[in-house]
């Protein structure tokens, strides 16, 4: 794959970022490399970790998360788009909900949000988790829920409180994991301008616009 260009952003609120993040969907390379990694998150989302009832940690965030490090937010969302219908499709459970598309599209792109073209620590994935696991998972999780089932609101949202804010740290220190050992690959490769994961938040020698 053609070498990306080395540029990193301290924040996504500019207009170069979201330049940078729509030319990616204009890349057959990266649209074929995207391709996969929906393939490989429909694989992983059969493996899991028990951690006790109703809790389990699931693999495909992992591949969210370094797929929206490489290609962005903009087909982070067609990524998500196309892994919640194709999931529909080959393993159809209950009826079609577009709510739990949105979330899929909105989880995927909040990771690129967090993670392209930025400078990434272990601090920055807290956050990150936090983010996808409140706002997507929590609480739009919880109106869908109560829209198609018996139970109100509330309900869902504090048993849906409880259950990720479990899993957020478990989550947050599988993603350090990961991400520390693959990125030294994916940025020898040309396909993240990130060399490796600090422990220390953004600012401590890595800066936006740095030429690496």
């Amino acid at each position: 794959m053609q070498k990306k260009r080395q540029l990193s952003y301290a924040s996504p609120f500019s207009r170069g970022y979201w330049q940078q993040a729509a030319a990616e969907a204009k890349n057959v390379q990266t649209l074929a490399l995207a391709a996969i990694f929906v393939a490989l998150r429909m694989v992983l989302s059969n493996f899991y970790i028990p951690l006790g009832d109703n809790l389990n940690v699931f693999f495909s965030f992992l591949v969210s998360s370094l797929g929206g490090a490489i290609y962005g937010p903009v087909v982070g969302l067609l990524t998500g788009f196309c892994t919640d219908i194709l999931g529909y499709f080959l393993h159809p459970v209950g009826g079609f909900f577009p709510g739990y598309t949105l979330n899929t599209m909105l989880g995927a792109a909040l990771y690129a949000v967090f993670l392209y073209r930025r400078p990434i620590s272990f601090f920055r994935l807290l956050g990150c988790k936090l983010t996808v696991n409140l706002g997507v998972n929590v609480l739009l999780g919880s109106v869908w829920s109560a829209v198609l089932y018996s139970k109100g609101y509330y309900y869902y949202l504090l048993r849906g409180l409880a259950k990720n804010l479990l899993l957020w740290p478990v989550e947050t220190v599988l993603l350090f994991l990961f991400l520390r050992a693959i990125l030294p690959q994916t940025h020898r490769l040309g396909l993240t301008v990130q060399k490796t994961v600090t422990f220390l938040p953004a600012g401590f020698g890595f800066r936006a616009g740095q030429q690496q």
